[in-house]
């Protein structure tokens, strides 16, 4: 850091700030302090002895006891720590903590992130769009909808890409959309050629200004499997409507092995085996995620040979029960719309009742390489042998990664499973996410670790760190990390 006249410049990220006294900068995360450049947020410590709350713990003042946690019950994370930037230094905090008699090491650190992105599981059958289609956010794109998954569609936001290979309103909007995300905050996304979505992780989606509340029970097929049993005795024949595969419970194996009468149904759509049907519908927001809202137009003409005949009852239901249509056919063989039986509720609710609530879920993905590992060792490579190999586990503000197979430390985190407000930005654009390796201290040093630069809770309770002044005492969740 040197000094412009009254301004200091951070060199915490690669935009380089120079801040005036009092103010913060681009990031709003380091400020000038009299001089100094601060962190502003607190490094987060989680303690599984906090009951509730938090409380902040002045670092390198009269303050601080240590008695006020005890370093067995305590884990530091990257919330607040700050960062390696540029670097060639060791990691903000390098604790060595005693677990169950092991002499452990965690490295703590804020990894700044432009290869990054966010995955979001939304639980519905309605339609978000086609498959590949661009996600935007206030008109910028910003991702796109990848693959969907049982009951549940995807979308794929964020990447380098968008952050640092588009527009500057491109990635300036990408990264704040990620962002909020990451944070638990609402985002409002719309997509080519479909819905419009608002998107916030651990919330039920709202599609199109209507908030989902059930998650299919399964496919049509699936529900047909799990719930031929209840109707036998009850209707002469079940469709499950489903964007996906509609399920006909006469025709189905489920059906069969029940004894279940054939009742001259015809199906509008592609027979995959007996009684499953594909493309019954174009996708839309109507019955089992498809476009309809009249079940009847995906069936034809009743065949009299083959079953059908006056009188034969018909109950049609969604992948989720929340809608539902019975009939009775008249002499032409032609489906009357009725009441649905009392006896037939209880089976509709069922249905209902094994749907979980909808949801959404936003996982952040991150490629934790480039020159952070040196701030954990002086041989970066060895560190990413050593979490591929799990001799080191990597946690984002005490939460569990998956880590992918193969090249690199590329991992996922649950952003629920973070303690809120854990992710920040610079201005490059990138998201900046708190990483801890933690790893037998004998292990550490074998790495080529920064063994010189190891203290334990209490030394840094006493001398703080590069950046930070305080700490932060947050309940652990589930009592453990």
């Amino acid at each position: 850091m040197t000094q412009d006249r009254e301004k200091i410049r951070c060199d915490a990220c690669p935009v380089m700030c120079y801040i005036a006294p009092g103010q913060t900068g681009a990031c709003d995360r380091y400020a000038n302090d009299r001089g100094r450049i601060v962190r502003c947020d607190p490094v987060t410590i989680l303690s599984k002895t906090l009951e509730q709350g938090g409380r902040i713990v002045p670092f390198a003042g009269p303050a601080w006891d240590g008695e006020v946690i005890r370093p067995a019950d305590a884990f530091v994370t990257g919330i607040g720590a700050g960062t390696t930037y540029p670097d060639y230094k060791p990691a903000p905090f390098i604790v060595s903590t005693q677990v169950e008699g092991a002499d452990m090491v965690t490295v703590v650190t804020e990894a700044i992130f432009s290869y990054c992105g966010v995955k979001v599981k939304i639980d519905t059958d309605r339609f978000l769009g086609p498959e590949g289609a661009v996600v935007r956010a206030e008109g910028e794109p910003v991702g796109h909808v990848t693959t969907a998954e049982y009951g549940s569609q995807m979308l794929s936001l964020g990447g380098v890409h968008h952050l640092t290979g588009g527009t500057k309103p491109e990635g300036r909007v990408t990264c704040a959309s990620m962002l909020a995300l990451c944070n638990g905050e609402a985002v409002t996304l719309t997509i080519d050629g479909g819905s419009t979505v608002i998107v916030q992780a651990g919330r039920a989606p709202v599609v199109d200004g209507k908030e989902e509340h059930r998650m299919r029970v399964g496919c049509g097929s699936a529900t047909i499997g799990m719930f031929a049993a209840q109707w036998q005795g009850l209707v002469d024949e079940v469709v499950v409507v489903d964007d996906h595969i509609t399920g006909v419970v006469s025709e189905h194996q489920a059906g069969k092995v029940l004894g279940w009468q054939p009742t001259g149904i015809k199906v509008k759509g592609h027979k995959s085996t007996p009684g499953r049907y594909f493309r019954v519908s174009e996708p839309g927001l109507g019955w089992g995620g498809t476009r309809i809202t009249d079940p009847l137009e995906i069936l034809g003409p009743w065949d009299g040979k083959r079953g059908a005949r006056a009188g034969l009852t018909l109950l049609m239901v969604s992948t989720t029960g929340e809608e539902y249509a019975y009939y009775v056919l008249d002499e032409a063989l032609q489906p009357v719309r009725q009441p649905l039986p009392e006896n037939l509720q209880a089976t509709v609710r069922l249905i209902d009742e094994n749907c979980e609530p909808s949801l959404c879920t936003v996982l952040f993905m991150g490629g934790a390489g480039g020159s952070l590992r040196a701030g954990v060792t002086k041989n970066p490579v060895r560190l990413t042998r050593s979490v591929q190999g799990r001799e080191t586990r990597l946690t984002a503000g005490g939460a569990p990664c998956y880590v992918w197979p193969g090249g690199g430390i590329t991992f996922m985190v649950d952003v629920t499973r973070l303690p809120r407000g854990a992710f920040g930005y610079v201005p490059t654009p990138a998201l900046v996410a708190p990483l801890e390796f933690t790893l037998p201290r004998d292990a550490y040093v074998a790495l080529g670790g920064h063994e010189g630069a190891i203290r334990s809770l209490d030394e840094i309770a006493a001398t703080g760190g590069e950046y930070t002044v305080a700490g932060k005492l947050e309940t652990w969740p589930g009592g453990e990390a």
